[in-house]
């Protein structure tokens, strides 16, 4: 794969003067994002139940987009949609309102668990693609991971004698489409900023889920209006604090916190939804979790140029030279 030369400073807004990484703040705010994440799902769950799921996306998207319109605008002005890339958006915004669409459709038919976990395969998914589209470097490590990830994802849906569930090939839908449009449009928060990044979203995926209305619509009661607003807060939530916590800190810090999601999805599904964790569940999601960790710890010295125990390979070779060049100088004694 060819690779576009590194862009300098003065054509990355925001590079020159961004503080210097803030690891605590970072972790502080991905948790509070999967807090969100986990309370916007929970409200899906309830309204898919009750409403048309097209009716349920657009008003989870345009309370969002609104919500960013009011407190951003303001200080910004329409230049927050300045960028060079409206087609990256575009495509980024539409895969965000398919796999949200997918999820709130799996919540529908699932435990709100058993979504959550199936998501965190993403990242498997992301790795695949990476190797096979863009032709990036694999070895027998990344594939055991991927290979152990899968099946992981296989014991969370416990496919039976019967078939797969239908909610869990929803969730495994997102799954694959949010990881294949990662690798797709990755590398997009280097040059764009994320107030950009974040209205572009919540407007397209406004306009795609506005066609869903097609699909029927059915007046609130004024308890779910509330439920609605709560719900489209949460998300807009969520997704400032995820892209704050990736600009305060690398997402190598951060981003194992994300599995965080799993435990909020047990509790709050036991205690809002009465669904007991099964055991397929349980192990499935500690191995899929597992597997992503191990990808992202793997990833991370494999791109340093370090050995698999996190020691400075290079370094450790150069060492080695020198320590080799220094005995064949050393003159013998007697």
């Amino acid at each position: 794969m060819q690779s576009a030369a590194r862009p300098q400073a003065a054509d990355r807004p925001d590079v020159a003067d961004r503080p210097a990484d803030n690891v605590p703040l970072g972790i502080a705010l991905m948790i509070g994002a999967t807090v969100l994440l986990t309370l916007s799902n929970a409200f899906s769950k309830h309204l898919v139940a009750h409403y048309p799921v097209g009716e349920v996306m657009f008003l989870r998207s345009s309370i969002a987009f609104g919500l960013v319109c009011a407190f951003m605008l303001p200080a910004t002005g329409l230049s927050v949609f300045r960028t060079a890339k409206p087609g990256a958006h575009v495509a980024r915004g539409l895969s965000q309102a398919i796999s949200q669409t997918l999820t709130v459709l799996a919540l529908g038919l699932m435990p709100l668990a058993g979504v959550t976990a199936i998501g965190f395969s993403a990242p498997l998914f992301a790795a695949v693609v990476a190797i096979l589209w863009h032709k990036e470097a694999s070895d027998p490590v990344r594939w055991a991971v991927l290979v152990v990830g899968f099946l992981g994802v296989l014991v969370v849906t416990n496919p039976g004698a019967d078939s797969l569930q239908v909610g869990a090939l929803f969730a495994l839908g997102n799954a694959v489409m949010y990881g294949t449009v990662t690798v797709a449009v990755r590398g997009m928060a280097k040059t764009e900023r994320p107030g950009t990044l974040l209205i572009w979203q919540m407007a397209v995926m406004t306009a795609a889920h506005a066609a869903l209305l097609a699909f029927g619509f059915r007046w609130p009661s004024l308890p779910d209006a509330a439920l609605f607003g709560l719900l489209g807060a949460s998300n807009v939530g969520a997704q400032y604090l995820w892209t704050r916590a990736l600009s305060a800190a690398p997402a190598t810090a951060v981003s194992p916190f994300y599995y965080l999601m799993l435990v909020w999805g047990m509790a709050l599904g036991y205690l809002a939804f009465g669904e007991v964790p099964n055991l397929h569940l349980v192990v499935g999601g500690v191995i899929v979790v597992a597997a992503g960790a191990l990808l992202l710890w793997h990833e991370t010295w494999t791109r340093r140029g370090r050995s698999p125990l996190g020691l400075p390979g290079r370094a450790v070779g150069r060492a080695m030279h020198r320590w080799a060049t220094a005995l064949r100088r050393k003159p013998a004694t007697r």
